[in-house]
């Protein structure tokens, strides 16, 4: 699924670099580029940040 439509992110790219240690919208958007331009897509950035939490049911 796209998460960001500007920079045409998908949400694999997002969860791959929350893996690889982005913990913050801002991280994500130095990390792919997700977030970077109008923020449309920073909730859904943060809903996977929050999912990938340990102990979280995402």
């Amino acid at each position: 699924m796209f998460v960001c439509l500007c920079n045409g992110i998908t949400s694999h790219t997002v969860t791959d670099a929350v893996q690889a240690g982005a913990s913050t919208t801002k991280a994500v958007a130095h990390a792919c580029g997700a977030g970077a331009d109008c923020g449309r897509c920073r909730r859904t950035i943060q809903a996977i940040l929050k999912a990938s939490k340990p102990g979280s049911k995402g």
